[in-house]
């Protein structure tokens, strides 16, 4: 499935040490989970808070990386998943260099990762 506009905006939270590397290798294959299923996960401006809460809790040194959805190509697909929405998935290697924004995160009292506003 493929529903993205011109300028739609999708995010990736992983951690510090996985950025850099991806960045000093010129790609990323994907995080662990990513690995086990297939495709790098990506979630919107507002599916990103529960990602975040569900999978990131206590999580240190963590970064959310955006992407203009628009230039990850043919191998970026929305896909149904968590209660039936649709989310962007990457069946493919990304490149580090098509990040348009980096934000470090800060963990809340409860030990989730602090969001803030992002762009659509």
């Amino acid at each position: 499935m493929s529903s993205i506009g011109k300028g739609t905006w999708i995010y990736k939270l992983i951690d510090r040490q996985g950025w850099s590397a991806a960045q000093a290798h010129g790609r990323f294959d994907g995080a662990a989970i990513d690995l086990t299923d297939g495709y790098i996960h990506f979630s919107t401006a507002a599916q990103a808070p529960e990602t975040a809460r569900r999978y990131f809790a206590g999580q240190a040194d963590l970064l959310l990386v955006a992407f203009e959805a628009e230039t990850l190509g043919e191998a970026l697909r929305w896909e149904p998943a968590r209660g039936g929405d649709l989310f962007p998935h990457l069946h493919g290697p990304l490149d580090p260099a098509l990040a348009v924004e980096i934000r470090a995160l800060a963990l809340d009292a409860d030990g989730v990762p602090v969001i803030g506003t992002l762009r659509s």
